[in-house]
């Protein structure tokens, strides 16, 4: 009831409107059962008495009921339930009043009696009702009419359930200058049935006469706006979308709205013709994890770094520290978290994260909850010549972030890994691994030496490719379209596994809640479902054909060979890596071998001497005696890079 205080101007003027209904219903009601007649006149007195007690209640009942608190504009089949519930709640008050307190203190004669407490029911319900409805027939008609001046006719894809919703948006001016003529739906129940007054025209096999029957009659269609629905793999999108393409219809798409996101528009990419089902994600505990703490993100300006400092001011966090080492992205990052209006105290620092005194200086000062390591040299061919600038950064830069959160008594840090740490056979893959095991150790040796409310988890999170990342392989392939082609692959039978980037950092969040309120201390490296590996040579050819082009004829594919830290095949586990369901969708925990810290340090000594001399040698042979399982593809080419075409 505390809300009662927090009443504004306009739920008050609605709580009026609903007493001075129901005080007219009542005397509606016992004016119609008496014909107006000298019973109503005799029960005036008495009704008058009445009256302020029982809209009193009706006020507590309207407002208990959301009536005073419901915008008119948005009001819906709900809210008439709920006026149907409130009105029966004042009508039992009636009966109540009438049958156990007013009959038998006057031998049975009832005040108001049965017909009109019936009366009262229906008056009640219209009362309330009437100016509502009309108030909301009034936007609505206005909001149509001018929603219709000057949009663009399109022609709305999807379901019956998935259309509604888009509808609803256009009707309620959240999507402007958009009118849809009709709609397909790839359900054949929805065929000639109406969708908030708009046809269902056939299915999206019609597409083509649809389009030309509206040419004929002067109704140009110019656009095309999918649904979820209409994304998905048996309403065949990359068909649909190249027929578009020949029509000349520009295609917008309405993304989900499962992760709560306000309804828009947004431009088709061939990202969404890759996306296998998402993991369902348990949002709730995610704003738990992060609300009102205190969170660092290293290399904060990058794909991942950026999304993950976008999701941990999503989720309400109080403090955020993006560290990163180059000013623009440091610069673009903060920039655009500003932009958004959110209520966190967001600070960019510059820092390298090989700088030990300045990484511990920064967390000390800033004494995170969380930490997010997103900092890492990823570009596999450059770290194939550059071996020690990789060790620098993926190992020693990793262990800096490791043990300052460890010092500033941070709740969990958490590395973002990469698949290729599997069995490596890159660079990346190997410096990861190792970074993986120091994080492992320290984990375990917190587990041994700290109880659970005062040890910091330390967690690694594995995954592979994201969509649209910095180095990806679609807007390189995008880039190679524009300019006319080729678009180069390494090998015809490469492999890879793709998932989206707020995917992905939306299961490292997961991953970090799982880690805190799980209790399996024995799980610290956690490994995302990445669906179903996509070919590289057949996502090159979908691109093409999505452009309007024709693969081998418009554009050539050029196949340019396997680089120096490649494979075929990106594998989730390794072979002898036990794994491990964890109850969490989307995500399983792998159990690699474990090294002692003792030995991780003394690798560490050797590591540091060898890159002060840059010796190679030494390097791989530390490096694979850390990492047996690490293959020779990589360290065998010593060819000079001037040699590799």
């Amino acid at each position: 009831m505390n809300r009662l205080w927090h009443l504004t101007p306009r739920s008050l003027l609605i709580a009026a409107h609903d007493i001075v209904a129901t005080a007219l219903a009542l005397f509606a009601a016992a004016y119609l059962r008496f014909d107006g007649g000298a019973q109503f006149f005799d029960r005036v007195p008495s009704l008058l008495g009445l009256l302020p007690y029982f809209l009193l209640f009706s006020f507590l009942v309207c407002y208990a009921f959301n009536l005073t608190t419901t915008k008119w504009r948005f009001i819906s089949f709900p809210d008439a339930l709920n006026i149907v519930r409130a009105a029966t709640v004042m009508t039992l008050a009636l009966v109540v009043l009438d049958y156990i307190f007013v009959a038998p203190a006057t031998d049975s004669a009832f005040f108001l009696g049965r017909i009109t407490i019936v009366l009262y029911w229906f008056l009640e319900i219209a009362f309330l009702s009437a100016l509502r409805f009309t108030y909301r027939y009034f936007r609505y008609t206005r909001t149509r009419r001018h929603a219709r001046t000057d949009a663009s006719s399109m022609l709305l894809i999807g379901r019956a359930a998935d259309a509604e919703i888009l509808l609803r948006g256009i009707e309620n001016g959240a999507f402007k200058q958009l009118w849809p003529v009709g709609i397909l739906s790839p359900s054949k129940a929805d065929y000639g049935l109406s969708i908030r007054g708009f046809p269902v025209l056939g299915g999206i096999d019609d597409l083509e006469d649809i389009v030309s029957d509206f040419a004929r009659r002067g109704k140009s269609i110019s656009r095309l706006v999918l649904t979820p629905s209409a994304m998905e793999p048996e309403s065949r999108p990359e068909s649909l979308l190249m027929r578009a393409r020949r029509l000349r219809l520009s295609v917008s798409r309405l993304p989900s709205l499962e992760d709560g996101d306000m309804p828009r528009l947004a431009a088709v990419a061939v990202e969404d013709l890759l996306l296998r089902p998402s993991a369902k994600i348990d949002y709730g505990s995610l704003e738990a994890l992060v609300k009102g703490k205190a969170v660092i993100v290293t290399g904060g300006g990058g794909s991942i770094g950026s999304e993950i400092c976008d999701r941990v001011v999503a989720f309400g966090a109080a403090r955020l520290l993006i560290i990163e080492n180059s000013e623009p992205a440091l610069y673009a990052v903060t920039e655009s978290l500003g932009a958004q209006g959110n209520t966190a105290t967001i600070e960019g620092r510059i820092a390298d994260i090989r700088d030990r005194e300045r990484i511990h200086r920064l967390m000390h000062e800033f004494k995170p909850d969380l930490v997010f390591h997103a900092a890492a040299l990823k570009h596999v061919p450059i770290l194939e010549r550059d071996w020690s600038e990789a060790v620098k950064t993926n190992i020693f830069g990793s262990i800096n972030v490791a043990d300052a959160a460890l010092a500033s008594d941070a709740r969990a840090l958490v590395m973002i890994s990469t698949d290729k740490a599997i069995e490596p056979v890159s660079m990346l893959g190997l410096t990861k691994r190792f970074a993986e095991m120091y994080c492992q150790a320290l984990d375990h040796y917190q587990s041994g030496h700290h109880s659970e409310a005062q040890r910091i988890r330390l967690i690694s999170v594995r995954f592979g490719n994201v969509l649209a990342s910095n180095g990806s392989v679609v807007p390189k392939f995008k880039a190679q379209i524009e300019a006319g082609g080729p678009l180069t692959v390494t090998h015809p039978d490469m492999v890879r596994y793709f998932m989206t980037i707020r995917e992905a950092c939306d299961l490292v969040f997961t991953a970090v809640a799982h880690a805190l309120g799980s209790g399996q201390i024995d799980v610290s490296v956690y490994v995302l479902n990445m669906g179903q590996p996509v070919k590289i040579v057949d996502l090159a050819e979908r691109m093409i054909r999505l452009s309007g082009l024709e693969p081998g004829h418009d554009i050539q594919i050029v196949f340019t060979g396997m680089r120096p830290g490649e494979r075929l095949n990106e594998i989730l586990f390794a072979s002898e890596e036990p794994m491990a369901d964890i109850g969490l969708s989307g995500i399983m925990a792998a159990k690699p071998k474990e090294s002692p810290m003792s030995a991780i340090r003394i690798w560490l000594a050797a590591l540091e001497e060898a890159i002060a001399k840059d010796d190679r040698k030494t390097i791989r042979a530390v490096l694979k005696d850390a990492v047996p399982e690490f293959g020779e593809t990589a360290m065998a080419r010593e060819v000079p890079s001037v040699m590799r075409q």
